[in-house]
């Protein structure tokens, strides 16, 4: 019951601050982040661990206030995985190769070029701060892996503003891939970057864990994704209701978050599937193979709204505020921010020039790609599991770092779409307002 009660406050909460943020002219996702942090375990939820731990203990606790611990938020990472996978399948139904003809040489050599750019400049930056800090308070291992994860763009942020303004026009149409493409390329870097800062720590290096299990990876995520999109179009064949159809698609999108999570260990090499990379392809194989892709997904996106808030609230409670107790974590955190908001700008601006992309494209997709969240968390709690001390200094920076971004990056990013022209400046119609249109041109054609 605790559970339902707050997954209920986390709804309402979202959407009541998501009414704020339209009268400030922000992104609906910076209110539902806020609402996260409001009734998280720093803020309100804190207050009902209190009122708990006179009572019962935490473990029966006062519902209705909010999150009351970072373990209580862990009970809904289920939801957090399936909110995730159905954001890659969005992603991935942009991927229509009519799209993809036109912009899918520019969207590669950006994506790739600006990633590596981007990691490049974080690791010198780093390194040199490392270096020039005392007492190996910040280890160079620890500033190769923060590299890596630089790269690492937010998909999730970025399509909640596409979605909520209906951004269309050249710069949307390659921002999607592009971020999508970052998936991929960072799990490389994040790979490659991993095996030589443990190599540097241990003074041995794996080729296999460097080379061999990042490629598998992505091509077995390739390789489950498209099959499960083949036998998905397949099978809504034999469906024609729209309700049938709908439950379908959750369904297969289910099934494949479920299966992208097994993981196997041959002979001393481990195999595992990327999320995003597997539900991207599922989209991608479907969009491309089933005729009536479009309209099914119209009624997907109806469904999960309620789930991509919720979400994003969860998002919100989870983000630690601890994080700048440490003078130290605040001061590495803000060189990181800097130096990879450098990078992505100055990556995607050199790398749009040389690919002759449109001036509006050159000019605001650095700024479009700097929200950073899930896959960059996912990375860092990686290193934070298998490298001791400095995977927790990792982690600490990689927090701050996703506090900061994704606060301002969805309102950077409707700033860049609306300067690009991709985004009416006037904002999105309301649907009450659209429905009396509706209404009316109905009546007088009648």
């Amino acid at each position: 019951m605790d559970k339902l009660l707050v997954l209920s406050i986390a709804l309402i909460a979202g959407l009541l601050l998501s009414r704020l943020a339209k009268l400030l002219k922000l992104p609906a996702v910076t209110a539902y982040l806020v609402a996260g942090i409001l009734i998280g375990p720093f803020a309100l939820g804190k207050l009902g661990l209190l009122i708990a731990e006179k009572t019962a203990g935490w473990q029966t606790p006062i519902v209705g206030i909010g999150f009351i611990s970072e373990e209580f938020i862990e009970k809904f990472s289920i939801l957090s995985e399936v909110a995730l996978g159905f954001i890659a399948f969005s992603i991935g139904n942009e991927f229509r190769l009519s799209q993809l003809k036109k912009v899918g040489k520019q969207a590669t050599v950006v994506g790739i070029f600006q990633a590596v750019i981007t990691t490049l400049l974080v690791d010198a930056v780093l390194i040199a701060l490392a270096f020039a800090l005392p007492d190996n308070i910040f280890p160079v291992e620890a500033a190769i892996v923060l590299g890596a994860i630089a790269a690492a763009t937010a998909p999730a942020a970025t399509l909640m503003v596409v979605k909520q303004y209906k951004a269309k026009g050249p710069l949307t149409d390659i921002l999607l891939p592009v971020v999508a493409l970052d998936d991929a390329v960072g799990l490389i870097l994040f790979a490659i970057s991993f095996g030589i800062a443990k190599a540097l720590k241990a003074g041995a290096v794996s080729p296999v864990g460097i080379v061999v299990e990042p490629l598998l990876e992505i091509v077995c995520s390739i390789g489950l994704g498209a099959l499960m999109g083949y036998l998905f179009s397949i099978c809504e064949r034999f469906f024609h209701s729209r309700s049938k159809r709908l439950a379908v698609s959750v369904a297969f999108v289910m099934m494949t978050i479920g299966l992208s999570m097994l993981k196997f260990k041959i002979g001393g090499v481990h195999i595992g599937f990327s999320n995003l990379l597997v539900c991207m392809m599922l989209g991608t194989i479907f969009c491309n193979v089933c005729d009536f892709s479009e309209e099914l997904m119209d009624r997907v996106d109806r469904w999960t709204a309620p789930l991509f808030i919720i979400f994003f609230v969860i998002s919100g409670a989870e983000l630690d505020l601890t994080v700048f107790k440490s003078g130290w974590i605040v001061l590495i955190g803000i060189v990181y921010i800097l130096s990879r908001s450098a990078g992505k700008y100055s990556g995607a601006f050199a790398s749009a020039k040389l690919s002759k992309c449109d001036d509006n494209i050159v000019k605001y997709l650095g700024v479009t790609l700097l929200p950073q969240a899930g896959v960059a968390l996912g990375m860092a709690r990686m290193a934070s599991d298998s490298f001791g001390t400095e995977g927790a200094l990792i982690a600490q920076i990689t927090l701050f770092a996703v506090l900061v971004y994704e606060l301002i990056g969805p309102m950077l990013t409707k700033i860049a779409l609306t300067k690009a022209g991709d985004i009416d400046p006037e904002g999105k119609t309301s649907a009450r307002h659209e429905h009396a249109k509706n209404k009316k041109h109905r009546h007088n054609a009648e």
